[in-house]
């Protein structure tokens, strides 16, 4: 998420305060919980309001930072970072393990908020979504942006929790509302019209605009594309033959002119889990972490129904100047989904590193487990192998069944009982899998 520093731009909600989300032509509302995961847990601990608070996966020094307060981030403490990192800014940094639960139960109550405004509510991470107000009713479309924003803001304090914040956004399409949204936080409220755009951008950088990372920048800058309003001002044929090469550029400029281009649905492309590893572990316990890994994975590509054909493993070794990553992979004539083959299958591919790697180090630190070539229909092929996947299937979604009922990890795997660091991930982006998995 981009890091929009506007200090200056004042309230953008200037000469549109009475008029409605019709008569401005707002198409959509983008919403973004502050701060959400250490904000969840201010609000679930009221001893840690307005403390610097900081959440952690494990409570190790080299551990990274997920997430950090209001409060924290005012000291300088930034996602990305270490514990020890962090601690060097403030000695006293309050530190929070993950858990899930809380954050799932937020993501739930949030998007059943936003679902009474439109039919068409997309979350685009745990912590984000966006309202569809096209799809909106006559009687919403009559009300103001501010109004349906000071409802939101007061509901979610209600059915969450006082100590929550949230930025909202209006604009004509998704690209525009999201960066309305990240003008002013924490707890903004903003709007980017065709009247105040140029306004605006002459306040950013290139890379405050969602989707311009380093990369591109630098070749918006080799076309002399130095600033927001630049990119505005560039003709279309000039992003899409010279910068972009590409129909991208097509799509930028429309998207600044707030024409929606971004209203498609994400294709699942790949399903992936990786794993810091403790350090010193033997390499029966990292193939026990291994196979926690695969059965993670297996139980997220049969909540989205689909099949994978493809499978690699990857372990990093040493984490240090002297690192390295390794890669193996299969890819398969026939598709699979059960934990009994995307367990062999990654074991294999894990020896097999193991082997080509002995001479080079014995430190492996992360391991990581993706399935691709993924499809929503299983192949069919008349053998006796065949009919023997299609039982450990049967068997995989009864398992699921189980654990969705009665919790995660009610059964799993005997070889995975000592694998407790190997926390249930929670999604930063797309929210397909949980949305589907928590109905």
């Amino acid at each position: 998420m981009s890091k929009v520093k506007v200090e200056g731009l004042g309230d953008t909600s200037r000469d549109i305060k009475e008029k409605t989300i019709d008569e401005l032509g707002f198409n959509v509302l983008y919403i973004d919980l502050n701060s959400c995961f250490a904000t969840t847990e201010q609000q679930a601990r009221p001893k840690l309001r307005n403390k610097p608070v900081v959440v952690v996966n494990r409570l190790v020094e080299k551990s990274t930072i997920i997430a950090a307060s209001i409060e924290a981030k005012a000291l300088g403490i930034k996602v990305g970072m270490r514990i020890d990192e962090a601690k060097a800014i403030y000695k006293n940094i309050v530190l929070t393990e993950t858990e899930p639960s809380k954050y799932i139960y937020v993501h739930k109550k949030l998007k059943s908020i936003l679902s009474d405004y439109s039919p068409k509510v997309v979350m685009k991470s745990i912590d984000e979504g966006l309202i569809d107000l096209r799809e909106a009713s006559l009687e919403i479309r009559n009300r103001t942006p501010e109004d349906i924003a000071s409802e939101i803001k007061a509901r979610l304090r209600h059915d969450v929790g006082s100590y929550m914040k949230c930025n909202i956004g209006f604009s004509y399409n998704r690209f525009l509302a999201k960066l309305a949204g990240e003008l002013h936080k924490p707890d903004g409220l903003d709007y980017i019209t065709y009247e105040n755009i140029r306004k605006v951008f002459s306040y950013l950088k290139l890379t405050d605009l969602p989707g311009i990372n380093k990369r591109t920048e630098k070749r918006l800058k080799t076309y002399n594309i130095n600033t927001p309003i630049e990119l505005l001002d560039a003709k279309e044929e000039t992003l899409r033959v010279q910068v972009m090469k590409s129909i991208e550029g097509t799509k930028w400029f429309k998207r600044l002119r707030g024409e929606e281009v971004d209203d498609q649905n994400d294709i699942t492309k790949s399903i992936g889990r990786q794993f810091v590893l403790p350090p010193g572990s033997t390499l029966e316990e990292i193939k026990s972490n291994l196979v926690h890994l695969a059965e993670d994975v297996g139980f997220r590509l049969r909540t989205q129904d689909l099949y994978a054909r493809g499978i690699y493993v990857w372990t990093t070794f040493n984490l240090s100047e002297d690192h390295f990553t390794v890669h193996k992979n299969i890819l398969k004539k026939d598709t699979f989904s059960s934990d009994k083959d995307i367990i062999e299958l990654s074991k294999q591919l894990f020896d097999k590193i193991i082997e080509e790697t002995k001479s080079r180090s014995k430190n492996p630190r992360i391991i990581g487990i993706s399935l691709y070539k993924l499809s929503t229909e299983p192949t069919k092929q008349l053998d006796f192998e065949h009919e023997k996947s299609e039982k450990f299937e049967k068997v995989s979604k009864t398992i699921d069944e189980i654990n969705k009922r009665f919790g995660q990890r009610t059964v799993h795997s005997a070889y995975t009982l000592k694998t407790n660091e190997v926390r249930t991930k929670i999604p930063f982006g797309s929210t397909r899998y949980l949305d589907k998995n928590i109905g």
